[in-house]
């Protein structure tokens, strides 16, 4: 049984990257950290996107933020603590994640900030020129 995509309507060309995209996404997505995506607004400035991930406990030597083509990937890498401490309860334990945004054309990362155990990565998209273009019919006898 073949499976159907929204993509796949005859009316959708050429989107076959963009589903790839979303199928390796939503495999590769568990609830750690935990984050937030929301739309920023300041005056006289272009809305912006916020993600901002929950990182209590990394420093920002222990975060890195990629862009690959579109695909915008934030990992955390904490080493474990190798020092004589006896733990009667660990609840709290080292642990490296990996969260991958895709990102539409034209978006762009304009900067990152670690406070408080929140990492904020605003993302801008320049409003694009919109034009129509005419599409000249070439008759053949």
């Amino acid at each position: 049984m073949s499976r159907m995509s929204s993509l796949s309507s005859p009316f959708l060309l050429g989107f076959d990257e963009v589903e790839r995209l979303l199928d390796r996404v939503t495999k590769s997505a568990e609830g750690y950290p935990p984050y937030n995506v929301e739309r920023v607004e300041s005056d006289g400035q272009a809305p912006r996107l916020r993600i901002t991930l929950a990182v209590a406990g990394f420093t920002a030597d222990q975060l890195e933020i990629t862009l690959d083509e579109k695909e915008l990937t934030i990992r955390g890498r904490q080493a474990e603590e190798i020092e004589d401490r006896i733990f009667l309860h660990r609840g709290i334990a080292a642990r490296q994640f990996q969260r991958t945004f895709v990102l539409a054309e034209g978006m762009n990362v304009v900067g990152a900030e670690l406070r408080n155990g929140l990492l904020a990565v605003d993302l801008i998209r320049p409003e694009p020129e919109r034009r129509a273009k005419r599409i000249d019919i070439v008759s053949r006898p």
